[in-house]
């Protein structure tokens, strides 16, 4: 696709003051453009091929307008590509000049993807504004923690003021209550400042079910499947050039408009599209033709639960050569071990080995039997470099969609808090870390809307209740459209500074210097990676290592002491850090600094610790 002014959807100001608008409406025999300020007045488009219409007016900025499908106004609608949405979802869109914004970040070219670790952001409740200029103060801290990437969840106009993002409605529009266009530029620039690169997560697989007009103008949605969201979008049906074009034009429109380095494609499992060509391949690759002609580096990831190496794979084998993809199974892994939880989806976890196979393989289930998904499951991913999976112990997903929307730290101890941290941070993986997880936020992160529709916001408090039947949760879960859900899930920033949280922020800062330090922790190559589980004793042995450098860790993930034997280390070998050492808030620990060189040797890990070791072939860190 061709990014000249012409081929930009929407209304896009020229250099000579005039706007160029562009819309696909196929479903209508004419279109008008109906201006609403400072005078009323109706336009008739000119009609192109393929069901798009057109015209070039002078510019008269700031003025709001609709477009009149059938052009004798019994139906007037916002522009699907709307660039500003001051009166919700339901207002008209509002015709904005160039904001003139002078970017700073000229000579950033982004970071590799084995150089990233995400820090996922919710911005309404990131900060008591929930804006994007509160967020910049906040940046600073971020890098010296030791993160790269700062990831915001869906910024897309949404109804109301509150909610996850995933109920947007207008993909080419930034959400006005988080401070509309200017103020993710504010804050694009600012990461860029700070050499921090920034994903969005963008959703392409369903719009939200208020203020969704877009089968007003054309086939973007088919009912040949469904998704769990409602309608699910025509990727491979007739007229599907056009949506893909749609959707295609909205990544430029992040990269191009506001710096975007990496996009994070929401669920794409519910995306179905059975053509030669899938539009998530077309997609990904007409984004690195972009990256390369502007001599940056642009990352798509994905969200994806089928376990489908195919995501990440290249084009030439067959897959959409995605940069990563999101690994609940990691996830599951950790979480069955050390909360002992088995209902829903945790039925399939809880052994040791399990997370072993994760750290050296990627998938945990690589196509066998799921007893959740009552079928086989997944496939084999060990060929694949870790640098391509993103990995957590928490995310919006995991948290919010509890019934209570805890986190991990209200569900275990602090000493168990550490090994999850651990295990994630020590992993081949590109780590994510959830807002507010490196200093134990105690608020949690619950599921919230502000719709306007009264059969909706029902519609929505009974299809909570219902997600929950399989985990077993009986009580009624907070009303998303409650305003006191949204204000209990914002962050308390203040607890950084607080005994347990201080320190276990510098536990995390620490881990991830740790990351950088050592070469076998940048290493993403799962041939040399080694995890051993002992079952019994709910321990695990990690290894990692290069030609020049060896690291192990001891992992108890159990509330009792084991002792793991191992005859496989060779090298004497020094203490890098102990998770219960009394600097990160823990009780202490009678593990040795030193161990020598022997061939078969012991170790007595404490309860809920881990101990992570250097090869003195190596030298000091």
């Amino acid at each position: 696709m061709s990014e000249t002014l012409d081929d930009i959807l929407g209304a896009t100001p020229l250099s000579t003051g005039e706007f160029q608008f562009l819309v696909w409406a196929p479903y209508a025999d004419s279109v008008k453009l109906r201006i609403l300020n400072p005078t009323c007045r109706s336009i008739p488009m000119e009609r192109l091929p393929r069901g798009y219409f057109s015209l070039l007016m002078e510019g008269q900025t700031p003025c709001r307008y609709l477009y009149d499908l059938g052009g004798n106004g019994a139906k007037m609608r916002p522009d699907p590509a709307s660039r500003f949405q001051p009166e919700g979802v339901h207002g008209p869109s509002e015709l904005r000049p160039q904001d003139g914004f002078r970017w700073t970040d000229l000579g950033w070219r982004g970071l590799p993807i084995r150089e990233i670790v995400f820090y996922e952001v919710h911005v309404g409740t990131f900060t008591p504004q929930g804006t994007f200029d509160a967020i910049i103060p906040r940046l600073r801290e971020l890098k010296e923690l030791g993160v790269t990437a700062l990831e915001l969840m869906p910024v897309a106009q949404f109804p109301g003021t509150r909610n996850w993002g995933y109920d947007g409605v207008f993909p080419f529009c930034v959400q006005d209550s988080y401070g509309g266009p200017s103020g993710l530029k504010r804050l694009v620039d600012a990461c860029h400042k700070e050499l921090l690169c920034v994903a969005l997560d963008v959703v392409y697989n369903h719009l939200g079910p208020e203020g969704n007009y877009l089968a007003d103008f054309g086939p973007y949605f088919t009912d040949r499947y469904r998704t769990p969201w409602g309608q699910a979008v025509n990727f491979d049906g007739e007229w599907s050039d056009e949506v893909r074009r749609f959707f295609t034009e909205n990544a430029f429109h992040w990269i191009r408009d506001f710096h975007i380095d990496i996009l994070r494609l929401d669920a794409v499992h519910a995306i179905v599209d059975t053509s030669a060509n899938p539009f998530l391949r077309e997609l990904n690759l007409a984004v690195q033709v972009a990256a390369r002609s502007q001599n940056r580096e642009i990352h798509v990831i994905a969200e994806c639960d089928r376990n489908d190496i195919r995501t990440v794979q290249s084009s030439k084998r067959g897959g959409h050569s995605f940069g990563a993809q999101w690994n609940d199974d990691f996830h599951h892994a950790v979480h069955a071990v050390l909360t002992n939880e088995t209902a829903g989806y945790y039925q399939d976890f809880g052994r040791l080995s399990q997370i072993a196979k994760s750290l050296t393989s990627g998938y945990v289930y690589q196509g066998e039997y799921s007893k959740y998904r009552l079928r086989s499951h997944g496939s084999e991913s060990k060929s694949v470099s870790g640098e391509h999976f993103v990995v957590f112990t928490q995310n919006h997903d995991q948290i919010g969609n509890r019934m209570n929307g805890e986190r991990l730290i209200h569900l275990v101890d602090f000493e168990a808090a550490k090994v999850a941290a651990g295990v994630m941070l020590l992993s081949p993986f590109l780590p994510l870390i959830f807002m507010g997880e490196e200093y134990g936020e105690n608020s949690p992160f619950q599921y919230f809307v502000s719709h306007q529709d009264l059969d909706l916001i029902e519609a929505v408090r009974q299809g909570r209740k219902s997600e929950f039947k399989a985990f077993g949760w009986k009580q009624d879960p907070p009303d998303p459209q409650d305003e006191a859900t949204f204000l209990r899930s914002k962050l308390h920033w203040q607890l950084q500074q607080e005994q347990g949280h201080r320190q276990l922020r510098g536990f995390y800062a620490e881990l991830l210097g740790v990351r950088k330090r050592h070469p076998a922790f940048a290493n993403s190559d799962l041939s040399r990676v080694e995890a051993t589980p002992f079952e019994n004793e709910k321990a695990l042995l990690l290894r990692r290592w290069t030609d020049d450098e060896q690291l192990f860790a001891c992992f108890n993930f159990g509330k009792n002491s084991a002792q793991v034997s191992f005859s496989s280390l060779h090298n004497a070998w020094r203490k890098v850090l102990n998770s219960r050492d009394r600097r990160w808030a823990g009780p202490g620990s009678s593990l040795p600094d030193c161990l020598p060189n022997a061939h078969n040797q012991s170790m007595t890990i404490e309860p809920f610790s881990f101990a992570l070791y250097c090869s003195d072939d190596r030298g000091k860190t």
